[in-house]
């Protein structure tokens, strides 16, 4: 993303009631988050496979609104396959395509299991542990939220 992509992302998100926002692109990852006593927190650091220390941007003063679209969906069994940020859920790489992953299907880390489009980006959402799918817990085409869980799912 370029400067003016984060302006612009910035603004929007100032002027949404989304209260947190994370896109990854790449190395590239932005985190937003509203609600805390100085306003809205900016941070952004590049993905390693270690532990990186976030690179927070100066607060940027904003009125803290809390999110009305906010869905708490927990899984029934196992734990979950959680969204890495806002936008729109779908099941298969396009209208038509097998979905990602079904009920029962087993899911190897770094298989691809979904996409969520961002801003007019399809992010590829991948395993992070090998598992099988329980349940999924988002309908294909709806929007989700920054960490609401998408699929419940066994560890393997």
């Amino acid at each position: 993303m370029d400067k003016n992509e984060i302006r612009e992302l910035m603004r929007f998100f100032d002027k949404s009631e989304i209260t947190k926002l994370k896109i990854k692109e790449g190395d590239f990852t932005i985190e937003l988050q509203k609600g805390f006593e100085s306003g809205v927190t900016y941070a952004s650091a590049p993905v390693i496979s270690a532990p990186v220390a976030q690179h927070a941007a100066p607060a940027v003063q904003a009125p803290s609104v809390a999110s009305s679209t906010e869905i708490a969906a927990a899984p029934q069994a196992g734990t979950s396959i959680k969204s890495p940020m806002v936008g729109t859920f779908y099941k298969a790489s396009s209208p038509g395509s097998e979905p990602f992953a079904k009920i029962g299907s087993v899911i190897k880390k770094g298989q691809p299991i979904a996409i969520i489009e961002a801003m007019k980006i399809m992010n590829e959402i991948e395993a992070e542990f090998d598992c099988r799918i329980i349940e999924i817990l988002a309908e294909d085409g709806q929007p989700v939220e920054y960490d609401m869980p998408l699929y419940a799912v066994e560890k393997l």
